[in-house]
């Protein structure tokens, strides 16, 4: 990129990856025979997205010195993705994620993360991008399982909130990445007092709050769909407590605003026909964010979010087909 980062609107922390999904649609995993690649990970999802609506977005994430830290590189630069503050971390490797796609409901997921250079995104690193300067920053809880990633998400969140700059949490709960899953709410718990907004799914909601493993069910490798047993409307009332604004992802039904002293708003989600469910709710908060930006009130983005992610469900992918501010105003001008 040749632009200087202090235009930079948005940053995003966290994990970044080359996302192989099978081209054999139906298929079980043992049978697949060819994969597309496409860039990966929640926050450079939500990188991605953002930008394609226009938002000038940055992304704070860390890639090895290897042919797929290229090639996220280069797909970042593509989409208009500042990547100056992406650090090469030597003797690490860059995430892959593998995907089978078996619809209506199936799309078993394998994560590679071992030695992830993600991971090792530090302070200093945090400490060398300007996001005083920003006008939101996107955190995400899968940052938070190990150190020093979860030391650079708490101090991004930090200094965010600090300047006055709206922090973003995509709760973004995956089991597999935590040694023991209750820590997952309490570091969620923890960043709380530095988050303005939090996004998750129902089962993310409970899962925030979780206070016992045997709630956490994974069927057929859907480890990005676990069936998470809770109260959500408690859960999502304990959230509230501590930060101003909840918005709860419920799928095809839409999404619900929850703002502190006010009443709750359902907010309905598009009917269409889903291939992959896969990169939903990371496009669902990049409009989210796009929305904010542009001025709308929290119900219109969140319509805004809930049209991104009803296009992606339409595809085979995550960021690389995130949609468009005009595909997104299309499906929300035509026909409820």
């Amino acid at each position: 990129m040749t632009d200087p980062t202090p235009g930079t609107e948005l940053f995003t922390v966290g994990r970044s990856s080359i996302d192989l999904y099978s081209d054999d649609i139906g298929a079980p995993f043992s049978e697949i025979t060819r994969f597309g690649a496409y860039l990966g990970g929640s926050p450079l999802n939500i990188a991605v997205g953002a930008s394609r609506l226009g938002v000038r977005s940055a992304l704070l994430t860390a890639v090895g010195e290897d042919q797929v830290g290229d090639f996220i590189l280069a797909g970042l630069e593509r989409e208009n993705v500042e990547t100056r503050y992406i650090p090469r971390k030597p003797g690490t490797r860059t995430s892959a994620v593998l995907l089978g796609i078996q619809p209506p409901d199936r799309f078993p997921i394998t994560f590679y993360r071992e030695n992830a250079a993600d991971i090792q995104l530090g302070i200093p690193d945090i400490d060398a991008a300007p996001i005083e300067a920003a006008r939101a920053l996107v955190v995400n809880g899968s940052a938070l399982a190990r150190d020093p990633g979860r030391s650079a998400t708490l101090h991004a969140a930090r200094r965010a909130h600090g300047a006055g700059v709206p922090v973003y949490l995509d709760l973004d709960f995956r089991a597999d990445m935590w040694p023991g899953l209750l820590g997952y709410g309490l570091n969620i718990r923890a960043l709380l007092r530095d988050v303005d907004v939090v996004l998750g799914t129902e089962e993310e909601i409970n899962a925030a709050l979780l206070r016992d493993p045997a709630d956490v069910t994974i069927r057929h490798s859907m480890i990005t769909a676990p069936e998470i047993r809770g109260d959500v409307a408690a859960n999502t009332a304990a959230l509230l407590a501590e930060v101003p604004v909840v918005i709860v992802k419920e799928g095809a039904r839409g999404c619900t605003v929850h703002r502190q002293g006010e009443a709750a708003v359902t907010v309905p989600g598009f009917p269409v026909e889903v291939l992959s469910v896969l990169g939903a709710g990371d496009a669902f908060a990049a409009g989210v964010v796009a929305g904010r930006l542009r001025g709308l009130d929290w119900p219109g983005a969140a319509r805004v979010g809930n049209a991104c992610g009803a296009i992606v469900v339409t595809r085979i992918g995550c960021a690389n087909f995130t949609p468009t501010w005009a595909e997104v105003q299309a499906l929300m001008d035509g026909p409820a």
